[in-house]
């Protein structure tokens, strides 16, 4: 591969490499603000939680929804753990493109050199 062609890959590599970081940084921060919409929801339910004198749940219809609504934030968080999980493998395997594309056009750069030199 000529120091063009390695040269232009290693661009190529570096969009891709910030766009996998853009995409790591989207995922956070919806894991984020869903992981603050759980707190909310734990809040909601301990607020539901509450026992009447016989020993059962004052309000079970909203405590059950409640806890339904939470697993789903649960399932969405594993989702987009999953996600960043996926995200941060592509990422390895193009930084480690990447290293091996600067190897490529050191060798091309010494060669260049000692040929002149």
């Amino acid at each position: 591969m000529g120091l063009a062609a390695s040269q232009a890959r290693f661009l190529q590599l570096t969009a891709r490499k910030s766009d996998l970081e853009f995409k790591g940084q989207q995922i956070n921060q919806e894991r984020t603000i869903n992981a603050h919409a759980m707190e909310q929801l734990v809040e909601q339910m301990q607020i539901a939680a509450q026992v009447g004198d016989n020993g059962l749940l004052t309000n079970p219809e909203l405590y059950y929804a409640v806890e339904a609504e939470l697993e789903q934030k649960h399932a969405i968080d594993r989702t987009l753990e999953l996600e960043l999980r996926n995200v941060d493998t592509q990422h390895q395997e193009v930084q480690t493109e990447v290293d091996a594309v600067n190897k490529v056009i050191d060798k091309n750069i010494d060669m260049t050199y000692k040929t002149f030199a």
